[in-house]
Protein backbone atom coordinates (compact mmCIF):
# COMPACT_ATOMS: atom_id res chain seq x y z
CA UNK A 1 0.00 0.00 0.00
CA UNK A 2 1.29 3.37 -0.83
CA UNK A 3 1.09 6.43 1.66
CA UNK A 4 -2.34 7.48 2.06
CA UNK A 5 -3.63 10.71 1.44
CA UNK A 6 -4.93 12.71 4.73
CA UNK A 7 -8.63 13.52 4.51
CA UNK A 8 -11.88 11.81 2.73
CA UNK A 9 -12.47 11.00 -0.81
CA UNK A 10 -15.49 12.18 -2.14
CA UNK A 11 -19.18 10.89 -0.99
CA UNK A 12 -20.76 8.07 -2.28
CA UNK A 13 -17.54 6.35 -3.59
CA UNK A 14 -17.66 2.81 -4.26
CA UNK A 15 -14.15 1.33 -4.09
CA UNK A 16 -13.12 3.47 -1.71
CA UNK A 17 -10.16 4.18 0.88
CA UNK A 18 -8.97 7.48 1.09
CA UNK A 19 -5.39 6.33 -0.35
CA UNK A 20 -3.37 4.32 -2.84
CA UNK A 21 -3.22 0.96 -4.14
CA UNK A 22 -2.30 -1.08 -7.34
CA UNK A 23 0.60 1.48 -7.75
CA UNK A 24 3.26 -1.05 -8.52
CA UNK A 25 5.40 0.81 -6.52
CA UNK A 26 4.88 4.11 -7.99
CA UNK A 27 7.23 6.97 -6.49
CA UNK A 28 3.51 9.00 -6.13
CA UNK A 29 0.50 8.55 -4.67
CA UNK A 30 -2.78 8.73 -7.80
CA UNK A 31 -6.07 10.11 -7.79
CA UNK A 32 -9.34 10.44 -9.34
CA UNK A 33 -11.30 13.55 -9.56
CA UNK A 34 -14.41 13.96 -11.79
CA UNK A 35 -17.77 15.74 -10.75
CA UNK A 36 -19.61 12.81 -12.51
CA UNK A 37 -19.56 9.70 -10.21
CA UNK A 38 -19.98 7.40 -12.88
CA UNK A 39 -17.20 8.44 -14.80
CA UNK A 40 -15.08 9.13 -11.44
CA UNK A 41 -15.99 5.67 -10.00
CA UNK A 42 -14.84 3.95 -13.90
CA UNK A 43 -11.44 5.76 -14.04
CA UNK A 44 -10.64 4.47 -10.17
CA UNK A 45 -11.11 0.91 -11.50
CA UNK A 46 -8.92 1.66 -14.05
CA UNK A 47 -6.19 3.12 -12.31
CA UNK A 48 -6.70 0.12 -9.17
CA UNK A 49 -8.32 -1.01 -6.20
CA UNK A 50 -7.96 1.45 -3.37
CA UNK A 51 -7.51 4.54 -5.36
CA UNK A 52 -8.69 7.89 -3.99
CA UNK A 53 -11.41 9.62 -5.60
CA UNK A 54 -12.75 13.02 -5.44
CA UNK A 55 -15.85 15.11 -7.11
CA UNK A 56 -13.98 18.64 -7.13
CA UNK A 57 -10.30 19.91 -6.90
CA UNK A 58 -10.98 21.50 -3.53
CA UNK A 59 -11.78 18.00 -2.20
CA UNK A 60 -8.29 17.10 -3.01
CA UNK A 61 -6.40 20.10 -1.82
CA UNK A 62 -7.50 19.73 1.41
CA UNK A 63 -6.57 15.78 1.34
CA UNK A 64 -3.16 16.81 0.43
CA UNK A 65 -0.12 15.86 2.49
CA UNK A 66 3.06 17.46 0.75
CA UNK A 67 3.64 13.73 -0.95
CA UNK A 68 3.60 13.37 -4.91
CA UNK A 69 0.62 13.26 -6.29
CA UNK A 70 -0.69 12.35 -9.96
CA UNK A 71 -4.13 13.60 -10.30
CA UNK A 72 -6.81 12.13 -13.20
CA UNK A 73 -8.49 15.01 -14.39
CA UNK A 74 -12.32 13.46 -15.58
CA UNK A 75 -14.39 14.73 -18.57
CA UNK A 76 -16.16 17.21 -16.54
CA UNK A 77 -12.80 19.26 -17.12
CA UNK A 78 -13.68 20.00 -19.80
CA UNK A 79 -15.65 22.94 -18.26
CA UNK A 80 -13.28 25.88 -18.20
CA UNK A 81 -14.34 26.61 -14.98
CA UNK A 82 -13.24 23.41 -13.56
CA UNK A 83 -9.91 23.95 -15.67
CA UNK A 84 -9.13 26.88 -14.09
CA UNK A 85 -9.61 25.22 -10.42
CA UNK A 86 -7.45 22.90 -11.51
CA UNK A 87 -4.92 25.09 -12.94
CA UNK A 88 -4.73 27.14 -10.03
CA UNK A 89 -3.99 23.68 -7.78
CA UNK A 90 -1.13 22.98 -9.80
CA UNK A 91 0.46 26.60 -9.68
CA UNK A 92 0.08 26.34 -5.34
CA UNK A 93 1.14 23.15 -5.40
CA UNK A 94 4.38 21.94 -7.27
CA UNK A 95 4.49 17.79 -5.86
CA UNK A 96 0.84 18.08 -8.10
CA UNK A 97 1.06 16.42 -11.96
CA UNK A 98 -2.10 16.12 -13.95
CA UNK A 99 -3.52 14.22 -16.70
CA UNK A 100 -6.84 14.83 -18.24
CA UNK A 101 -8.90 11.99 -19.93
CA UNK A 102 -11.41 13.86 -22.41
CA UNK A 103 -14.73 12.83 -24.52
CA UNK A 104 -13.34 14.97 -27.47
CA UNK A 105 -9.11 15.48 -28.16
CA UNK A 106 -9.72 18.58 -29.66
CA UNK A 107 -6.85 21.01 -30.74
CA UNK A 108 -8.63 23.66 -28.57
CA UNK A 109 -8.93 21.07 -25.82
CA UNK A 110 -5.60 19.94 -25.89
CA UNK A 111 -4.16 23.84 -25.60
CA UNK A 112 -6.52 24.89 -22.84
CA UNK A 113 -5.19 21.98 -20.71
CA UNK A 114 -1.39 22.25 -21.71
CA UNK A 115 -1.75 25.88 -20.54
CA UNK A 116 -3.24 25.00 -17.30
CA UNK A 117 -0.31 23.30 -16.50
CA UNK A 118 -1.85 19.90 -17.46
CA UNK A 119 0.77 17.23 -18.17
CA UNK A 120 -1.11 14.60 -20.46
CA UNK A 121 -4.30 14.19 -22.61
CA UNK A 122 -5.70 11.35 -23.12
CA UNK A 123 -8.79 10.94 -25.42
CA UNK A 124 -11.80 8.28 -23.47
CA UNK A 125 -12.80 5.97 -23.66
CA UNK A 126 -8.82 5.20 -22.67
CA UNK A 127 -7.44 1.82 -21.85
CA UNK A 128 -5.51 0.89 -18.33
CA UNK A 129 -2.26 0.10 -20.10
CA UNK A 130 -2.41 3.62 -21.82
CA UNK A 131 -3.57 5.78 -18.59
CA UNK A 132 -0.53 3.39 -16.58
CA UNK A 133 1.87 4.42 -18.91
CA UNK A 134 0.77 8.27 -18.61
CA UNK A 135 0.99 7.96 -15.01
CA UNK A 136 3.98 6.01 -14.54
CA UNK A 137 5.89 8.77 -17.04
CA UNK A 138 4.76 11.96 -14.90
CA UNK A 139 4.77 9.83 -11.81
CA UNK A 140 8.36 9.75 -11.98
CA UNK A 141 9.12 13.43 -12.58
CA UNK A 142 7.53 14.32 -9.18
CA UNK A 143 9.24 14.92 -6.02
CA UNK A 144 7.76 15.48 -2.52
CA UNK A 145 7.30 18.79 -0.46
CA UNK A 146 10.57 18.23 1.64
CA UNK A 147 9.85 18.01 5.47
CA UNK A 148 12.32 18.68 7.94
CA UNK A 149 14.45 15.40 8.76
CA UNK A 150 14.09 13.70 12.33
CA UNK A 151 16.24 12.27 14.31
CA UNK A 152 20.09 13.94 14.69
CA UNK A 153 21.01 16.32 12.48
CA UNK A 154 24.43 17.74 12.11
CA UNK A 155 24.55 21.82 12.25
CA UNK A 156 26.77 23.85 10.85
CA UNK A 157 26.67 27.14 12.08
CA UNK A 158 29.68 28.07 13.88
CA UNK A 159 28.25 30.63 16.07
CA UNK A 160 30.34 33.40 14.73
CA UNK A 161 27.66 35.28 12.52
CA UNK A 162 29.87 35.08 9.60
CA UNK A 163 28.33 34.89 6.05
CA UNK A 164 30.06 32.89 3.40
CA UNK A 165 31.86 34.14 0.59
CA UNK A 166 29.74 33.99 -2.52
CA UNK A 167 31.20 33.42 -5.62
CA UNK A 168 29.48 33.71 -9.21
CA UNK A 169 30.76 32.40 -12.13
CA UNK A 170 29.35 34.17 -15.45
CA UNK A 171 29.61 34.66 -19.14
CA UNK A 172 27.54 36.41 -21.79
CA UNK A 173 28.65 33.98 -24.51
CA UNK A 174 27.62 29.82 -24.08
CA UNK A 175 30.30 27.71 -24.49
CA UNK A 176 33.00 29.60 -22.59
CA UNK A 177 33.28 26.54 -20.19
CA UNK A 178 32.40 28.81 -17.06
CA UNK A 179 30.54 25.10 -15.90
CA UNK A 180 34.08 23.37 -16.04
CA UNK A 181 35.46 26.45 -13.99
CA UNK A 182 32.52 26.16 -11.21
CA UNK A 183 32.97 23.31 -10.77
CA UNK A 184 36.41 22.63 -10.43
CA UNK A 185 36.92 25.56 -8.23
CA UNK A 186 34.30 24.52 -5.79
CA UNK A 187 35.92 21.50 -5.84
CA UNK A 188 39.00 22.80 -4.59
CA UNK A 189 37.36 25.05 -2.18
CA UNK A 190 35.97 22.29 -0.80
CA UNK A 191 39.28 20.58 -0.19
CA UNK A 192 40.87 23.42 1.56
CA UNK A 193 37.54 24.49 3.49
CA UNK A 194 37.28 23.88 7.41
CA UNK A 195 33.46 24.66 6.56
CA UNK A 196 31.16 23.45 3.64
CA UNK A 197 31.31 24.44 0.27
CA UNK A 198 28.31 24.68 -1.54
CA UNK A 199 28.05 24.54 -5.71
CA UNK A 200 24.27 25.84 -7.27
CA UNK A 201 23.66 25.32 -10.51
CA UNK A 202 21.55 28.76 -11.13
CA UNK A 203 21.33 27.24 -15.05
CA UNK A 204 17.46 26.91 -14.54
CA UNK A 205 17.01 25.58 -18.34
CA UNK A 206 20.04 23.66 -19.00
CA UNK A 207 22.58 23.02 -15.95
CA UNK A 208 25.34 20.26 -16.30
CA UNK A 209 26.78 20.43 -12.49
CA UNK A 210 25.14 17.48 -11.64
CA UNK A 211 26.10 15.55 -15.39
CA UNK A 212 29.98 16.74 -15.09
CA UNK A 213 30.31 15.83 -11.23
CA UNK A 214 28.37 12.45 -12.19
CA UNK A 215 25.57 13.18 -9.35
CA UNK A 216 22.43 11.53 -9.51
CA UNK A 217 20.35 13.98 -7.03
CA UNK A 218 17.18 13.27 -5.51
CA UNK A 219 16.43 17.10 -4.76
CA UNK A 220 17.25 19.88 -7.32
CA UNK A 221 16.54 23.66 -7.04
CA UNK A 222 12.81 23.34 -7.56
CA UNK A 223 12.47 21.91 -4.29
CA UNK A 224 14.11 24.13 -2.28
CA UNK A 225 11.48 26.74 -3.88
CA UNK A 226 8.65 24.11 -2.98
CA UNK A 227 9.67 24.43 0.96
CA UNK A 228 10.69 28.11 1.18
CA UNK A 229 8.25 28.96 3.66
CA UNK A 230 9.76 26.39 5.96
CA UNK A 231 13.22 27.17 4.66
CA UNK A 232 16.09 27.00 7.46
CA UNK A 233 19.88 25.66 7.38
CA UNK A 234 18.78 21.72 8.23
CA UNK A 235 15.89 21.77 5.71
CA UNK A 236 18.03 23.25 3.05
CA UNK A 237 20.78 21.23 4.04
CA UNK A 238 18.90 17.59 3.51
CA UNK A 239 18.24 18.93 -0.31
CA UNK A 240 22.01 19.34 -0.91
CA UNK A 241 23.74 16.13 -2.88
CA UNK A 242 27.51 15.27 -2.08
CA UNK A 243 30.45 14.72 -4.08
CA UNK A 244 32.98 12.49 -2.78
CA UNK A 245 36.05 12.65 -2.11
CA UNK A 246 36.33 16.16 -0.77
CA UNK A 247 32.54 16.55 0.59
CA UNK A 248 31.91 19.34 -1.76
CA UNK A 249 27.67 19.95 -1.65
CA UNK A 250 25.83 20.67 -4.71
CA UNK A 251 22.19 21.80 -5.24
CA UNK A 252 21.50 21.23 -8.63
CA UNK A 253 19.65 22.56 -11.56
CA UNK A 254 15.80 21.52 -12.12
CA UNK A 255 15.76 18.61 -14.10
CA UNK A 256 13.33 20.00 -16.97
CA UNK A 257 13.92 23.24 -18.56
CA UNK A 258 10.07 23.63 -18.07
CA UNK A 259 10.65 24.00 -14.43
CA UNK A 260 12.69 27.07 -14.33
CA UNK A 261 10.05 28.89 -14.28
CA UNK A 262 9.14 28.07 -11.03
CA UNK A 263 11.92 29.54 -9.52
CA UNK A 264 12.36 33.76 -9.58
CA UNK A 265 14.89 36.09 -8.26
CA UNK A 266 13.55 36.49 -4.76
CA UNK A 267 13.56 32.70 -4.11
CA UNK A 268 17.34 32.12 -5.63
CA UNK A 269 18.35 34.82 -3.54
CA UNK A 270 17.05 33.52 -0.64
CA UNK A 271 18.05 30.11 -0.92
CA UNK A 272 21.45 31.70 -1.26
CA UNK A 273 21.42 33.76 1.96
CA UNK A 274 20.50 30.34 3.56
CA UNK A 275 23.31 28.51 2.09
CA UNK A 276 25.75 31.15 2.95
CA UNK A 277 24.49 31.46 6.70
CA UNK A 278 26.58 27.68 7.08
CA UNK A 279 28.75 27.36 3.91
CA UNK A 280 31.82 28.73 3.94
CA UNK A 281 31.80 29.71 0.33
CA UNK A 282 29.06 29.06 -2.35
CA UNK A 283 30.01 28.66 -5.70
CA UNK A 284 27.04 29.62 -8.41
CA UNK A 285 27.03 28.57 -11.90
CA UNK A 286 24.66 30.71 -14.06
CA UNK A 287 23.01 30.94 -17.92
CA UNK A 288 25.21 32.86 -20.45
CA UNK A 289 22.37 35.85 -20.09
CA UNK A 290 21.18 38.50 -18.43
CA UNK A 291 17.71 37.67 -16.36
CA UNK A 292 15.89 38.51 -13.11
CA UNK A 293 18.05 36.09 -11.27
CA UNK A 294 20.98 36.25 -12.57
CA UNK A 295 20.73 40.03 -12.12
CA UNK A 296 20.09 39.53 -8.64
CA UNK A 297 23.05 36.79 -8.00
CA UNK A 298 24.89 39.71 -9.12
CA UNK A 299 23.70 41.94 -6.57
CA UNK A 300 24.27 39.23 -3.75
CA UNK A 301 27.53 37.81 -4.90
CA UNK A 302 30.66 38.90 -3.51
CA UNK A 303 32.74 38.22 -6.36
CA UNK A 304 31.60 37.60 -9.88
CA UNK A 305 33.88 35.28 -11.95
CA UNK A 306 33.34 37.32 -15.84
CA UNK A 307 34.79 33.99 -18.07
CA UNK A 308 35.64 34.99 -21.74
CA UNK A 309 36.83 32.57 -24.52
CA UNK A 310 39.53 33.39 -26.56
CA UNK A 311 37.89 34.13 -29.72
CA UNK A 312 36.46 37.54 -31.35
CA UNK A 313 33.13 36.47 -30.99
CA UNK A 314 33.42 35.41 -27.28
CA UNK A 315 35.34 38.61 -26.43
CA UNK A 316 32.38 40.75 -28.13
CA UNK A 317 29.74 39.44 -26.07
CA UNK A 318 31.97 39.62 -23.06
CA UNK A 319 32.36 43.60 -23.59
CA UNK A 320 28.79 44.12 -23.82
CA UNK A 321 28.35 42.61 -20.71
CA UNK A 322 30.76 44.89 -19.12
CA UNK A 323 29.16 47.54 -20.63
CA UNK A 324 25.68 46.41 -19.01
CA UNK A 325 27.07 45.16 -15.63
CA UNK A 326 28.33 49.53 -15.38
CA UNK A 327 25.28 50.44 -16.76
CA UNK A 328 23.60 48.38 -13.62
CA UNK A 329 26.35 50.37 -11.28
CA UNK A 330 27.26 47.07 -10.39
CA UNK A 331 30.59 47.53 -8.55
CA UNK A 332 33.49 47.12 -10.81
CA UNK A 333 35.76 45.80 -7.74
CA UNK A 334 33.71 42.65 -7.45
CA UNK A 335 34.61 41.57 -11.20
CA UNK A 336 37.52 39.26 -12.24
CA UNK A 337 37.74 38.56 -15.72
CA UNK A 338 38.64 34.87 -16.15
CA UNK A 339 40.29 34.16 -19.58
CA UNK A 340 39.64 30.20 -20.76
CA UNK A 341 42.06 28.91 -23.17
CA UNK A 342 44.14 30.94 -22.87
CA UNK A 343 47.52 29.93 -24.20
CA UNK A 344 49.07 30.17 -28.33
CA UNK A 345 46.54 27.79 -29.44
CA UNK A 346 44.25 29.69 -30.44
CA UNK A 347 46.42 32.37 -31.77
CA UNK A 348 45.10 35.55 -29.86
CA UNK A 349 47.17 37.10 -27.08
CA UNK A 350 45.82 37.52 -23.77
CA UNK A 351 47.31 40.90 -23.23
CA UNK A 352 45.62 42.04 -26.04
CA UNK A 353 41.94 41.17 -25.00
CA UNK A 354 42.59 42.55 -21.41
CA UNK A 355 43.34 46.07 -23.84
CA UNK A 356 39.78 45.26 -25.55
CA UNK A 357 38.34 44.99 -22.41
CA UNK A 358 39.88 47.20 -19.99
CA UNK A 359 40.21 45.22 -17.29
CA UNK A 360 43.12 42.99 -16.56
CA UNK A 361 42.67 39.36 -16.35
CA UNK A 362 43.20 37.50 -12.68
CA UNK A 363 43.30 33.83 -14.15
CA UNK A 364 44.46 32.42 -17.36
CA UNK A 365 43.16 28.91 -17.86
CA UNK A 366 45.36 27.25 -20.89
CA UNK A 367 43.55 24.71 -23.65
CA UNK A 368 44.24 21.44 -22.84
CA UNK A 369 42.58 17.79 -23.72
CA UNK A 370 42.54 16.43 -20.47
CA UNK A 371 39.34 19.07 -19.89
CA UNK A 372 36.89 17.33 -22.39
CA UNK A 373 38.40 13.33 -21.50
CA UNK A 374 37.25 14.74 -17.19
CA UNK A 375 33.64 15.86 -18.66
CA UNK A 376 33.38 13.08 -20.25
CA UNK A 377 34.44 10.73 -17.39
CA UNK A 378 31.46 12.99 -15.84
CA UNK A 379 34.81 13.86 -13.02
CA UNK A 380 36.87 17.15 -12.52
CA UNK A 381 40.09 18.17 -14.27
CA UNK A 382 41.76 18.78 -11.10
CA UNK A 383 41.31 15.03 -9.73
CA UNK A 384 41.42 13.27 -12.92
CA UNK A 385 44.27 15.18 -14.08
CA UNK A 386 45.95 16.85 -10.83
CA UNK A 387 49.44 17.35 -12.56
CA UNK A 388 48.20 18.97 -15.61
CA UNK A 389 48.81 23.07 -16.42
CA UNK A 390 44.98 23.52 -16.31
CA UNK A 391 44.59 21.99 -13.12
CA UNK A 392 47.55 24.26 -11.72
CA UNK A 393 45.76 27.11 -13.10
CA UNK A 394 42.35 26.51 -11.01
CA UNK A 395 44.67 25.71 -7.90
CA UNK A 396 45.89 29.42 -8.44
CA UNK A 397 42.76 30.59 -9.10
CA UNK A 398 41.64 29.36 -5.75
CA UNK A 399 44.28 30.73 -4.14
CA UNK A 400 42.76 33.74 -4.46
CA UNK A 401 39.99 33.05 -2.17
CA UNK A 402 42.03 30.30 0.05
CA UNK A 403 45.27 30.30 -0.26
CA UNK A 404 47.34 26.54 -0.61
CA UNK A 405 49.44 27.21 2.87
CA UNK A 406 46.08 27.71 4.72
CA UNK A 407 44.37 24.41 3.83
CA UNK A 408 42.91 22.77 6.18
CA UNK A 409 40.16 19.70 5.55
CA UNK A 410 37.17 20.11 7.38
CA UNK A 411 36.15 16.51 9.44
Amino acid sequence: MNRPFSGNPGEGEPHVEAGLGGGGGRPAAVTVICSDEAVRTRLAMLVGAGTAAFASVDQLSAALDGGPVVAVLGPSFADPIELTAAEQLLLARREVAAIMVTDELSTEVLQRALRAGVKDVLQSPVDSGELHDAIDRIAATLTPVISIPTGPTEHYDDGDGELGRVVMVFSTKGGSGKSVIASNLAVLLAQRSEKPVVLVDADLQFGDVAVMLKLTPQHTIVDAVGGLDRMDQTLLRGLLSEHQPEGLLVLPAPLEPAFADQVGAAEMVRIVETLRSFAGHVVIDTPAYFNDVVLGLIEVSDDVLLVAGMDIPNIKNVKIGLQTLRLLNTPMEKLRLILNRANSKVRLDASEVERTLGVKAEALIPSDIVVPQAVNKGEPVVQSAPRSPVTKAFEELADQFIPTQSKKRRR
